[in-house]
């Protein structure tokens, strides 16, 4: 994450979630307007940038796709070093991969080292007939782990840039507040941090509420 001259802003965004469930064709479908029926699991480190403007400033986002490590089960540490952004994909089609969410949800955990704006993504939501996931499924799920939802369609676009911009604006909100906030501001809300985290632990119903600070 940094802070560029002239109010520019450039944050890291990863794509998690199992094998097929459509991660490089919502990046394709949100980077260059593209998708691929046919496209083959990523090989190499692949990531797009692409800009927004938020408030007047220059908003850039340099979104990570998983380069096919997920077939491995291990989606090294380097991928996620930095994130501060992240949409966790599963495909509304095969309820395993609606089920993993929670393992990739522990790995993002694991690996992060700040406060990472999350989105659950259902996505190929324009399967509907052989739809084996509920919307209302994906709404528990993301407000059980305090995430935003939406369900998506890299196919047919639906809900596409809706889904990455979210996240987008997100970081940025969580960004301006503490470049906005004076340092002793800061110290005290590092403090309530760790009281707020040492309670959620207290209180488990608590820890969706606070969830900014898992």
């Amino acid at each position: 994450m940094e802070e560029e001259e002239g109010e520019e802003y450039l944050f890291k965004v990863v794509i998690i979630g199992d094998s097929a469930v459509g991660k490089s064709n919502l990046l394709s479908r949100y980077a260059r307007n593209e998708f691929n029926p046919n496209s083959k699991a990523t090989i190499g480190v692949e990531f797009q940038t692409q800009s927004m403007e938020i408030n007047g400033k220059e908003v850039k986002a340099q979104i990570w796709d998983t380069a096919g490590q997920e077939r491995f089960r291990a989606v090294t540490s380097a991928y996620y070093r930095g994130a501060v952004g992240a949409l966790i994909v599963y495909d509304i089609s095969r309820r395993t991969t609606f089920d993993n969410v929670t393992r990739w949800l522990e790995e993002l955990k694991t690996h992060s080292d700040t406060t990472v704006s999350r989105i659950l993504v259902g996505n190929k939501c324009d399967l509907v007939d052989i739809r084996d996931v509920s919307v209302e499924e994906g709404k528990a799920l993301a407000e059980a782990e305090g995430l935003f939802f939406m369900e998506t369609s890299a196919l047919d676009s639906t809900n596409v840039k809706a889904a990455f911009e979210i996240v987008i604006r997100e970081i940025y909100n969580n960004v301006s507040r503490k470049v906005l906030n004076s340092d002793s501001y800061k110290a005290e809300l590092s403090l309530n941090r760790v009281s707020l985290v040492d309670d959620a632990n207290e209180h488990s119903d608590q820890t969706k509420k606070y969830s900014c600070c898992s």
